[in-house]
């Protein structure tokens, strides 16, 4: 293995600390994804440089003419307290033919839009629910056929984001409150058709030649009867709410062979459907009687030390450091290198 300089480039709130293990959980939760990768790559022998960037270029500029990487490892999610700007940074490394890992810069804009990546899916008969568009500024009105119950998201933040349980309606009067306070709070809105049923993730990586990794599970033992099965913001960032409702992420038990396989069929065709290279997840709904539905892609998701990618993946053989350098070498391969 060849040894590289690589830049790290991470917001700047979550540049890893000296000593970021000695920080309370709660506050190394934040950045353990960063300082994973970060201890890692070095222990992999590489050379490797911390940037933190917010709403500017200008160190990244920086960083790159005076460390002059062989690639830049992103990890940065958003731009200018965007998400959907992630992918302006990525286009100016390709502008600047500096090779990086992850996905490029149109897997993450057809990607990060929900409507228009479940668009695509849908005229190439790939099964995704039904959804509707309410703008901010237009007064939310359901379309024919969209029948309840439904589940109100933002069409561009990140998933979890403005979820919970009262995302989940039953009424047109739920409904309007919901999309009027996603309006309020975070812009447009996406309506889909809520799927009952498990939760399935499936991680995918490669660069033309895919992988898709074993499939994962999200279950949640103690959740109360009634309640929606959902990733809801608390879900993903309260520790002590996971513990409450008993969350597990781990591999799907008692899957049926062929489903796994579908699912990682599937999830390699909406990986080149959506154009994504570099690594990404998949999640889906199955339903009782089987029924398959694409949720929602996910480039570059969480590749942080056991999380279900990374677990994912070690089922698959592949110890932490030797993803982080799959992830490198995809990153190369892609960049002609």
């Amino acid at each position: 293995m060849k040894r590289r300089r690589v830049l790290l480039l991470v917001h700047e709130l979550l540049v890893p600390p000296q000593g970021a293990e000695e920080l309370p959980d709660d506050e190394y939760d934040l950045i353990k994804t960063e300082h994973h990768v970060l201890v890692d790559l070095q222990t992999l022998g590489h050379e490797v440089r911390v940037v933190g960037i917010s709403d500017s270029l200008a160190p990244l500029r920086v960083a790159l003419q005076e460390f002059r990487p062989h690639i830049v490892f992103n990890l940065l999610e958003e731009f200018a307290d965007q998400r959907i700007h992630s992918h302006a940074v990525v286009s100016y490394l390709e502008l600047m033919r500096v090779p990086y890992t992850g996905c490029n810069p149109r897997g993450l804009a057809l990607a990060q839009d929900k409507a228009i990546s479940k668009k695509i899916l849908s005229y190439h008969r790939i099964p995704t629910p039904r959804f509707q568009v309410m703008p901010r500024g237009r007064k939310p009105r359901r379309r024919r056929g969209l029948e309840f119950p439904l589940i109100v998201k933002s069409l561009l933040a990140d998933a979890s984001e403005g979820l919970s349980e009262a995302s989940v309606v039953h009424s047109d009067d739920k409904l309007l409150s919901r999309v009027e306070f996603i309006h309020r709070t975070l812009g447009d809105a996406l309506v889909e058709q809520y799927i009952p049923g498990r939760e399935l993730y499936c991680g995918v990586m490669g660069y033309r030649r895919v992988e898709a990794l074993p499939v994962w599970e999200m279950r949640m033992t103690a959740l109360r009867a009634g309640a929606p099965n959902i990733a809801t913001r608390r879900i993903k960032w309260d520790l002590e709410y996971q513990k409450r409702v008993g969350l597990e992420i781990s591999r799907a038990r008692e899957i049926d062979p062929a489903l796994e396989a579908r699912v990682q069929q599937v999830s390699k065709r909406v990986f080149s459907l959506l154009n994504m290279t570099g690594w990404g997840r998949m999640d889906f709904r199955v339903t009782a009687d089987g029924q398959l539905y694409v949720l929602e892609a996910n480039p570059n998701g969480d590749i942080a030390y056991g999380e279900e990618f990374a677990s994912s993946a070690e089922a698959a053989g592949y110890t932490y450091p030797a993803l982080l350098q799959r992830v490198i070498n995809i990153g190369l391969r892609a960049a002609g290198k």
